[in-house]
């Protein structure tokens, strides 16, 4: 009866602590993906104090251009707005989502800038223009990064929640869904092979 009694109770003891370790993961990997949101956030905000900076930069040159500029300052606007809305909750299928296409309809909106750019030699050459420029491509270059260590950290989170046993009991610690990774492009889009014509 004793020796029952004894193996009952280390088969609970055993369990509680597997729990426990559960949890303790579960939180771990939430607080990495977290923390990688966070220095995406950083990069981006980053981005989006450069752009006004940029388009200042572009006025004079491009004073009937004012449509490009003004798209600009927009999409940067609504992707701000997505970054902060993202920050409150990251992770979530809806704010990544919105962020990825606010981001993507910025980084559109770039590149209609930069094309009516190569039309104006006297801004491409401005000294200020050329800083900008470059402080934005390496910013890209961090956002991308970021990004990437942002969707490890959701992919390592998502596996470990959805494998088993952990998947038993991560709803009862408040982790029932998975965590959504951070898209720019629209991957349908990608898919589809450009076409060349002659």
């Amino acid at each position: 009866m004793l020796l029952t009694l004894i193996i009952i109770v280390a088969i609970i003891a055993v369990v509680v602590f597997y729990v426990i370790g559960v949890y303790n993961r579960l939180v771990s990997l939430k607080n990495r993906f977290e923390n990688a949101f966070a220095q995406i956030e950083v990069q981006l905000k980053r981005r989006h104090d450069l752009i006004p900076n940029l388009v200042e930069t572009a006025k004079g040159y491009l004073s009937h251009e004012r449509e490009t500029l003004q798209l600009v300052i927009e999409a940067r606007n609504t992707a701000a707005a997505g970054l902060k809305a993202a920050a409150a909750n990251p992770g979530s299928a809806k704010a990544m989502a919105d962020l990825g296409g606010a981001e993507g309809a910025l980084t559109q909106a770039m590149g209609r800038l930069n094309v009516v750019m190569e039309a104006y030699p006297d801004l491409k050459a401005s000294q200020n223009m050329q800083q900008l420029s470059e402080e934005l491509t390496s910013t890209e270059n961090k956002v991308a990064f970021a990004r990437q260590s942002y969707n490890d950290a959701v992919m390592q989170y998502n596996t470990y929640r959805q494998s088993f046993p952990p998947v038993a009991v991560a709803g009862m610690f408040g982790h029932g869904q998975d965590a959504s990774l951070l898209e720019f492009e629209d991957s349908a889009q990608i898919q589809v092979a450009p076409k060349v014509s002659f």
